[in-house]
């Protein structure tokens, strides 16, 4: 399998198992069997704080890490915000959309955000779910035929990406047919056939391999029971009633003005190429999907919290906590939720398709948002540049809670 082939449509991947992380004794507690002039020695240093204040110093920190990572990953452009109540906000642009006229970064423009799609996707099974139409437990093969293993697959474990199926998009022939014609529109049912070539990996729910197979399934589902294009019901019953006004679901290879420029070395040839007009229907369910920094601020909190912002429930609590069970994953101290991770308290999910990446995350601990959104998915040291930019920023605002996604090159 080709480097580039394991590459595509990244957006992963690992979670705090159970989402929390242990608390260390207080500094200076003394336990009560030891004398208090037990203690009397230096006392350790007290703990960082959960997010530090947004001072201008703080903010001069976190713009010299960003232009750190850009300068040493060499990232185009950059756009990053950071909210926490009470806090100042901070909401900075670096570099460039576009390389060849010059034209400056700016935190108004649209931008794909790839595998965030999948919260969508699965916020809607979830709906689902609630209203009673479907089961986390039913087999897929209840709903769709021709599902390898599809009467022992849950929808819970395609969900939490536990099902067994191969990676559609690590086959070379879905990858040579995409470089060779980047323009063209896939079906689902295309991309299935891609996957369905393969054996399954491994038997339903035995351990967690990220697939994109997963969320195509999902997304055929949803569209089944709700008797809608998926587009059409996540805009009614998610992007609506969360006020989510410039997030849209594209049907061919549309991109709302004003955008970035993409750049991308996932190419037939492995040159650097502009994938501006790139066709997503090749990531439907899984991938994509385009958003704004605002609108992805508001997205944030609504899916970590399951709550639309007039306070209303997006799903029921009961299938939030559900949502935010992390089991574990290969990554030793991690885990993944129903479409969300964990990682170091920091709950949400990361996205990357050819030419852009983006990484929409909250910190309960103190209802801290964090997004950054980028226009290039090239690795660095074999690194994703939003992990990069993800782990330089929050080892300066939330040094207790360091946003670190290993690479991991078959979780695409």
């Amino acid at each position: 399998m080709s480097h580039a082939t394991a590459r595509l449509c990244r957006g992963v991947l690992v979670a705090v198992s159970a989402g929390t992380l242990l608390a260390p004794l207080a500094a200076g507690a003394v336990p009560a069997s030891v004398p208090a002039f037990a203690a009397e020695s230096p006392s350790p240093a007290p703990p960082k704080p959960d997010v530090r204040a947004l001072t201008p110093d703080v903010a001069r920190q976190v713009d010299a890490s960003v232009r750190r990572v850009m300068r040493e990953a060499h990232v185009p452009g950059v756009t990053v915000g950071i909210w926490t109540p009470g806090q100042p906000s901070y909401v900075r642009s670096f570099g460039v959309a576009d390389k060849a006229s010059g034209r400056k970064m700016a935190s108004d423009l649209y931008t794909r955000i790839g595998s965030e799609t999948k919260t969508f996707t699965v916020t809607a099974l979830l709906q689902l779910v609630d209203q009673g139409r479907v089961g986390l437990d039913d087999p897929i093969g209840k709903y769709i035929g021709g599902v390898p293993n599809g009467d022992r697959i849950t929808l819970r474990e395609l969900a939490g990406m536990r099902s067994g199926l191969f990676n559609y998009s690590e086959d070379d022939g879905f990858f040579k047919a995409l470089t060779s014609d980047p323009e063209r529109a896939f079906t689902p049912q295309q991309l299935l056939d891609y996957a369905f070539r393969h054996p399954v990996l491994f038997e339903p729910g035995r351990k967690f391999s990220y697939s994109n197979t997963n969320l195509i399934l999902l997304g055929l589902l949803v569209e089944k029971e709700s008797g809608r294009h998926l587009g059409d019901y996540i805009k009614q019953h998610i992007l609506g009633p969360a006020g989510m006004k410039d997030t849209l679901f594209p049907a061919g290879n549309e991109f709302p003005a004003p955008h970035a420029q993409g750049y991308t070395d996932q190419t037939a040839d492995g040159r650097v190429a502009d994938t501006t007009d790139w066709n997503p229907s090749w990531g439907w369910a899984a991938g994509a999907m385009i958003s704004t920094l605002d609108d992805l601020r508001i997205w944030a909190r609504t899916v970590a919290t399951g709550r639309l912002p007039d306070g209303k429930r997006m799903i029921s609590p009961a299938m939030q906590r559900q949502r935010l069970v992390t089991p574990p994953t290969p990554i030793p101290g991690a885990g993944y939720g129903l479409g969300i991770f964990d990682v170091q308290g920091w709950i949400g999910h990361n996205g990357s398709l050819p030419g852009y990446e983006s990484l929409t995350i909250y910190l309960p601990a103190t209802r801290t948002t964090l997004v950054a959104l980028l226009n290039t998915d090239i690795g660095h040291d074999d690194e994703e540049p939003s992990t990069l930019i993800g782990r330089a920023v929050t080892e300066t605002v939330s040094p207790r809670h360091v946003f670190n996604l290993p690479a991991e090159p078959a979780a695409r």
